[in-house]
């Protein structure tokens, strides 16, 4: 309570933090303005069967999507524009130029990136909006044109996501914390109250099964902390400089890296793919029922089959594919041959390997080994809560389903790294004026 006093007794930090929570207000207001030509009713009961691409959509856009709002896309569109922009640069040698060229340069990827924001806005607003019109009959649309009800509602939530992008930039340079993160993180947290409330209403679960939820959640946020801040620090060794007319040795400094590098990216790629075969062999197993095939398939991808052992194969492939794609987004973002020879070029080394080659090599193995424990790690933290819910038999409580899938790994992951993010900003902004931050002991600090 007094670090939270002190945060209003800086007027800056103060500006900084009602201006934050202003913009948040501003969002989670948007998001229960619907589309023009939208049955506002009818659409407070939509929900689609199953779990499909639409669920994902969903959680991230705060629970706009089945609203049919304005921001039914939240942020997402601009995430992933990001990061097909950052896999290009890998690919493109033009665009890796860009982005070595500064400033200048980070600007045209910034460009290239809001117009690939339009473009999948548009791609994917229009299966938004032919699943709203196709949704039992078209009883969510109030507008007789289907045509004119596509074009208003790709310019609604086209529109929608694009003031979200601005207003994300102006909570990063006015604001404290990271705008776009915040969002998103915004829209998470905001579900939360809504489904423990119906949980408790329905009467899903029992009091100690509620109990022990809650216990496993604390359990799994402190495992996340752990995973958000762990890093493996290499020592470096810079050569003696000249300091005026004394020859002076440079100090020790140390080369960070996280245990997990890739952050959520891993699970969010994983997770698409994997919902996305189930979502073909749904729709396949309702439109060909007369082979039960497809919905065989099905059922081996679904983490809630019946059969704890048609269960395997999901679990299986949800871990390989989070783990290889660890590995893959961690070799996107760091690079230990740019690493080595930049510490060659400043005359930095890693203390008994020699400059070049081998500190590549180095660097190489040190990411290779603590990729795979942290990959792992986050594939368990991604499956545990269909562990839990398996565990304690509660497969058929529908809302027990739903927070699972709100809150699990990928949630959980963003919720916790962008709080320990802004909290770390808010520490750094007390402590620069002398003012004591959340701890007493120490600053908030990653795990080593």
């Amino acid at each position: 309570m007094k670090a939270l006093i002190n945060i209003f007794r800086i007027p800056e930090l103060r500006n900084k933090v009602l201006f934050t929570l202003a913009a948040l207000i501003i969002y989670r207001m948007g998001s229960f303005i619907t589309i023009p030509g939208v049955n506002p009713i009818a659409v407070a009961d939509a929900r689609p069967s199953g779990q499909s691409f639409l669920d994902v959509v969903n959680v991230f856009s705060g629970g706009a999507l089945f609203q049919l709002s304005i921001f039914s896309l939240g942020i997402m569109p601009y995430i992933s524009a990001s990061i097909i922009m950052n896999l290009l640069t890998v690919v493109i040698p033009p665009l890796a130029r860009l982005q070595r060229e500064g400033e200048e340069g980070r600007k045209t990827i910034n460009r290239y990136t809001r117009y690939g924001t339009l473009v999948l806005c548009a791609v994917q607003a229009s299966f938004i909006l032919l699943w709203a019109m196709d949704y039992r009959g078209g009883r969510l649309i109030s507008i007789e044109s289907r045509t004119w009800f596509m074009v208003i509602g790709i310019v609604a939530i086209t529109t929608g996501t694009v003031f979200l992008m601005w207003l994300g930039e102006q909570i990063t340079e006015r604001g404290i914390g990271n705008g776009v993160s915040l969002i998103i993180f915004a829209g998470i947290i905001a579900q939360l109250p809504g489904m423990f409330m119906r949980m408790f209403r329905d009467g899903d679960v029992d009091f100690f099964y509620i109990i022990i939820l809650l216990i496993l959640f604390i359990i799994l946020i402190a495992l996340t902390v752990i995973l958000s801040t762990g890093v493996r620090k290499v020592p470096l060794q810079y050569g003696k400089k000249m300091q005026g007319r004394r020859m002076v040795q440079a100090r020790s400094q140390s080369l960070p890296f996280k245990l997990n590098s890739a952050s959520v990216m891993p699970i969010i790629f994983a997770s698409s793919l994997i919902l996305f075969p189930q979502t073909i062999f749904g729709m396949l197993s309702e439109t060909t029922g007369s082979w039960e095939g497809w919905q065989i398939m099905q059922e081996w991808l679904n983490p809630f089959a019946a059969d704890l052992w048609k269960r395997i194969p999901y679990y299986f492939i949800y871990t390989v594919l989070i783990i290889f794609f660890a590995y893959f987004y961690t070799a996107i973002q760091i690079n230990p041959q740019e690493l080595a020879e930049n510490l060659k070029k400043y005359g930095g080394f890693v203390p008994g390997i020699r400059p070049g080659a081998h500190t590549r090599e180095y660097l190489e193995g040190v990411l290779n080994r603590i990729t795979l424990p942290g990959a792992i790690f986050l594939a368990g933290l991604a499956l545990a809560p269909y562990f839990i819910i398996s565990l304690l038999g509660l497969e058929t409580k529908q809302n027990v389903q739903g927070l699972a899938y709100t809150f699990g790994g990928t949630s959980l992951l963003i919720i916790v790294g962008v709080a320990l993010d802004t909290l770390k900003q808010v520490e750094s902004q007390l402590l620069m004026r002398n003012y004591e931050g959340f701890m007493k002991k120490g600053r908030i600090k990653g795990r080593t």
